[in-house]
């Protein structure tokens, strides 16, 4: 009988790390020199989604997938917990937190669901605190956002977008105050003020702030590529070139955009 291909997947991780047969690689690995490629793996999934590549997506997600099963072993190995103890908890955990699909609570609308998932997610905490559970190898901007986005359920936000606005220029005033000195640690951290302020702006926009910047980064490439590129058929580089020039060509390639 064919074995489910998560049992065969669960089984060749086992062999990768037969501490006599098994891949010396493998065998090498830990949790922390796992981790990386964890993280990796979950970005490719979501430039697979945004590519719009349904093969590609599949591929992926076995990567993902490979990478729960590979974290999974080392714990097992430990005598932590196996792959399928991670399964049942997010099993249990999903119906525990939809009362109004698994259990007798009335349908609620979308509103109240996601009340009720807050709910429950904040008496899971306990009295581990509000900020609790945010992880804190997030990327920085990201987590700026999530944890604000906590702050605020409890009340500790700005009424509206203008106020952040105005928090915003008050940031800036206070970095310009520290450009004569230039002390790199006071600019840092007064940039980083702007930076978290501008997260919470994302918030209150209803945008997201990680993809707020991938777009601005898309488009810096996109454009400085065609500057590189309209540089290349006078055959010059930007090396060759000064400020002015390109910013006539990176205009040129904003007004291309637009039309």
């Amino acid at each position: 009988m064919t074995k489910p291909p998560i049992t065969a997947l669960i089984n060749v991780m086992a062999a990768l790390r037969h501490p006599t047969t098994g891949c010396p690689w493998d065998r090498d690995q830990d949790f922390a020199s796992i981790a990386p490629y964890t993280i990796e793996e979950a970005y490719e999934v979501q430039s697979a989604i945004a590519t719009g590549d349904p093969a590609a997506l599949q591929d992926e997600l076995g990567d993902l997938l490979f990478q729960v099963v590979y974290h999974a072993r080392l714990a097992e190995e430990r005598g932590w917990f196996g792959f399928d103890d991670v399964a049942a908890a997010i099993t249990d955990k999903m119906i525990r937190r939809h009362p109004h699909v698994f259990g007798d609570a009335a349908a609620r609308t979308a509103g109240g669901q996601t009340a009720a998932w807050e709910a429950q997610k904040a008496a899971e905490r306990g009295a581990a605190g509000t900020l609790a559970g945010i992880a804190a190898t997030l990327p920085a901007l990201a987590r700026a956002q999530k944890l604000t986005a906590r702050a605020a359920r409890v009340g500790f936000d700005w009424p509206d977008p203008e106020s952040v606005l105005d928090k915003l220029a008050e940031e800036t005033a206070e970095l310009r105050a520290e450009l004569p000195a230039a002390d790199p640690a006071r600019l840092a951290d007064e940039l980083g003020d702007m930076f978290f302020v501008l997260a919470n702006l994302a918030r209150k926009l209803g945008v997201n702030a990680e993809a707020c910047l991938a777009g601005a980064n898309a488009k810096f490439t996109r454009r400085f590529t065609a500057i590189e590129a309209a540089l290349a058929a006078q055959g010059k580089v930007p090396a060759d070139s000064d400020l002015a020039e390109m910013d006539r060509l990176w205009d040129a390639a904003k007004e291309a955009e637009r039309a």
